[in-house]
């Protein structure tokens, strides 16, 4: 093989794994008067339409980690859509001085459901209508504060095959909201996590059972809140903890769920 043939060769092999990158890119939506920035990513080697999954941030805001997770998603050949649930991506960092600011911003949604419930729909609009997503495959995931987003925004009805959060709070649900939920539902939960109360866990799984909507929720013996974050022990926040093994589990069980309710 010639010199030139080998470099020929060489440049076709790195355009084509150029050609396989994740691809990113910053998206602006409104909804009411407030401005959202959002992080969408997918890969421009799968070709065609494929489906989409929004990605809700912990009580933080949206910051790398959950960025991280749109781009993991985008590589298993999803649209994976990081939402904006405060405003112009607003976020602090994660640590216990910040904590009373981040309790203060996922306060301000969560007093209102209309509010909170509204930015979580028009969040799912904005990836649903991205032209590489498959609008009528779609999924929800969140973590903390985002685990719940994604069950209020089932509650509204949304159009979604199935939902994953990771150590979530639990929204009390009314019965019609319940009876709205038209998806799957896998509650990922740390056995030993603190910041949830046994009658809310309890009190959740009633409501979905009521309305018989399919519900796996699987507890992790010996995690706690924020199980999936690595990391996350360093805040210094008593009942936060990564867990290596619960974090493995229970991503593989929200990749067989979404595996199982994608496919055509």
């Amino acid at each position: 093989m010639s010199k030139f043939v080998l470099a020929a060769a060489v440049l076709a092999l790195g355009a084509a794994a150029a050609a396989a990158e994740v691809k990113t890119k910053k998206v602006e939506y409104k909804h009411g008067d407030a401005t959202f920035v959002g992080h969408l990513a997918w890969d421009d080697a799968v070709a065609g339409k494929r489906p989409g999954v929004l990605v809700v941030h912990e009580w933080w805001g949206l910051d790398d980690y959950a960025k991280m997770r749109a781009e993991q998603l985008a590589k298993m050949g999803y649209v994976a859509f990081a939402c904006d649930m405060y405003g112009d991506g607003k976020s602090v960092k994660a640590s216990k001085e910040h904590a009373k600011d981040a309790g203060e911003m996922s306060g301000m949604v969560r007093k209102n459901a209309d509010i909170w419930r509204g930015r979580a729909k028009e969040a799912l609009k904005v990836l649903a209508d991205f032209e590489f997503t498959d609008k009528d495959r779609l999924a929800a995931m969140g973590y903390c504060f985002g685990g719940s987003t994604a069950i209020q925004l089932a509650a509204t009805g949304a159009d979604l095959k199935a939902i994953a959060t990771f150590h979530a709070g639990l929204p009390k649900l009314k019965p019609d909201d319940a009876k709205a939920i038209k998806c799957k539902v896998l509650v990922c939960h740390g056995a030993d996590d603190k910041f949830i109360a046994a009658d809310a866990i309890a009190g959740f799984k009633k409501s979905l059972a009521d309305a018989k909507v399919p519900l796996d929720f699987q507890e992790y013996p010996g995690a706690v809140h924020s199980f999936t974050v690595k990391g996350s022990e360093k805040h210094k926040i008593d009942g936060m903890a990564y867990n290596k093994d619960a974090d493995e589990k229970s991503w593989a069980s929200m990749t067989a769920l979404f595996a199982d309710v994608f496919k055509k």
